[in-house]
């Protein structure tokens, strides 16, 4: 496929702050490789604000996928994810939670049996891409891949008011929850502009936002998503 970005946007566009990644440093020596709903427990339990927050969601952890190459595991209950020391915590608030969540700081969360101490936090502004990407976003179990795609179309109109003419589906994943298992899809949305690539960072897409789904992060590259 051949892709080409326009490099010649304007420069004078400002991100605004109302709402911001802060990422804690994490002292972690293993993962369980599905700790979606274990680390949305876990932090519920020291942040319980966060449940009542429309505009909180917690980033997947990032970690790479395998330390035998990019291919994460299939098999979830018997393999770990390692963390390296410049592995983050990230969780997106808006700016008026900040003081609250650095609260985080001191505590360690038990992850599926696995500790995770969360040392302190920096903010990041969201940036300006027109081509975002999210990790998981949630999917309806019965709906094909054009089904969510239209779903998708749609909430982002809602978000933004206008009509996206490219995106694309990556791959499927569930994720563990108690009830049953969650079916999520990666999806990449391109040709944004300014607003519209920050209105839907700000409010991400779909639903279960504290499990990492609905996440959008801007598209530049391994080394820009793992920053």
């Amino acid at each position: 496929m051949f892709w080409q970005e326009d490099e010649d946007k304007p420069k004078n566009y400002v991100v605004p702050d109302e709402v911001v990644d802060l990422g804690f440093a994490i002292e972690c020596k293993q993962l369980p490789i599905d700790h979606a709903w274990v680390l949305q427990e876990a932090l519920l339990k020291v942040l319980p604000w966060l449940a009542d927050e429309p505009l909180a969601r917690v980033h997947p952890i990032p970690v790479a996928e395998s330390s035998n190459g990019w291919m994460r595991p299939d098999d979830t209950e018997e393999q770990v994810l390692i963390p390296s020391k410049r592995t983050k915590l990230y969780l997106r608030l808006p700016k008026t939670r900040l003081l609250e969540a650095q609260t985080l700081t001191g505590h360690t969360l038990s992850l599926g049996g696995y500790a995770l101490t969360v040392g302190t936090a920096k903010t990041r502004l969201l940036q300006n891409q027109p081509v975002i990407f999210a990790r998981h976003v949630a999917s309806l179990e019965a709906e094909s891949e054009e089904q969510f795609l239209i779903r998708m179309a749609a909430d982002i109109q809602h978000i933004t008011g206008i009509k996206i003419k490219k995106m694309l589906c990556g791959k499927t994943t569930y994720l563990y929850q108690p009830q049953q298992p969650l079916l999520t899809r990666q999806l990449m949305i391109a040709d944004l502009d300014h607003e519209s690539s920050i209105k839907l960072q700000q409010q991400g897409l779909g639903t279960e936002r504290l499990m990492g789904c609905g996440v959008m992060i801007p598209h530049k590259g391994i080394k820009a998503q793992d920053a």
